[in-house]
């Protein structure tokens, strides 16, 4: 492909394109299996027996938010990173709002039709000013345009700091804690190790809905980029990684193939067997979640354990 083209491609193109020329592991960022019907899906994803992450998160919501009141105080501004459709969230915000005062609510998600869920089931009790961007993009508006007294609570749940590389995971939580204000507040999901078989269930369900979530990205290659992907000529598969504890998502080829992708103007072999890994699902320890805090400038006020899934919500503040 000439230099000259390359400006021209999208954020997802480029990223396609390097990580389908990735040597040895063709790799693919987790953000991109969230477009809209990669969100249905996951909302799907989060209904499942198997997939008891979700509703430990939101029993924790439930039963502690107004400890988590106690701690933080009423809010007036509260922003929230991948907030989906808000589902659980909502919870939350009826407890913390300030009596008297209308909450403000941030949520930031890639996903434009999850936003407008969220804002239809959450204007009710807040005024929902949503951003469709990634993370840290997002807040970098939040931080821009908040008010300058009065404290935010930036909301991270659901475990999404286990899609990370390990290695990325501190210096990530320095970067979300400089755009926060001492006095702020950062409650944090995070899933925790338990049984194998009950995670690795959680993330390859019987009846495949995770394996649809998984497949779609490559539909999705083909709508957005002109690919020609065969998604039944690849397989969903879980992996449980002991030596980093995590579970990888990963899509198998079923046989030797050649894919274009026409925005590219490139062809991709994939030999039977070899993989695209999709998503890294990392799981931790109560003591591991105390020193990401300790080294990113965090100070650790409470965690609360869910008793039937291993599930943790932090709540730490910046000093």
């Amino acid at each position: 492909m000439s230099a000259s083209v390359r400006p021209q491609l999208s954020e997802f193109a480029l990223d396609v394109a390097e990580g389908l020329s990735s040597v040895p592991q063709k790799k693919l960022s987790p953000r991109y299996l969230y477009d809209d019907i990669g969100s249905v899906l996951f909302d799907a994803i989060t209904l499942l027996p198997e997939y008891g992450l979700a509703r430990a998160d939101e029993r924790i919501l439930r039963r502690c938010a107004s400890s988590i009141r106690m701690m933080t105080g009423p809010m007036r501004l509260i922003a929230e990173l991948g907030s989906g459709a808000g589902n659980k969230t909502l919870h939350l915000l009826r407890d913390l709002a300030h009596p008297g005062d209308r909450l403000t609510y941030r949520p930031i998600d890639v996903s434009a039709s999850a936003l407008l869920a969220c804002e239809k089931q959450i204007g009710r009790i807040a005024d929902v000013h949503s951003i469709h961007a990634d993370w840290l993009e997002g807040l970098e508006t939040v931080a821009r345009d908040r008010p300058a007294d009065g404290p935010l609570l930036l909301l991270f749940l659901g475990s999404s700091i286990g899609n990370l590389e390990r290695g990325d995971i501190a210096p990530f939580l320095e970067r979300i804690r400089r755009h926060l204000r001492p006095g702020d507040f950062f409650l944090l999901g995070a899933d925790l190790v338990k049984d194998v078989e009950e995670m690795l269930a959680a993330y390859d369900d019987p009846i495949g809905v995770t394996a649809a979530f998984n497949l779609n990205l490559l539909n999705r290659m083909n709508r957005e980029l002109g690919a020609n992907f065969n998604a039944r000529a690849f397989a969903h598969e879980a992996r449980w990684i002991e030596k980093d504890r995590r579970i990888e998502m990963h899509l198998v080829s079923r046989r030797n193939q050649r894919v274009f992708i026409s925005c590219l103007e490139s062809a991709f072999n994939f030999q039977e067997g070899e993989t695209i890994w999709t998503e890294s699902s990392h799981k931790f320890t109560e003591l591991e979640l105390e020193r990401y805090a300790h080294a990113s400038g965090f100070q650790p006020i409470r965690i609360w354990i869910d008793s039937h899934w291993r599930f943790a919500e932090a709540l730490w503040r910046v000093p």
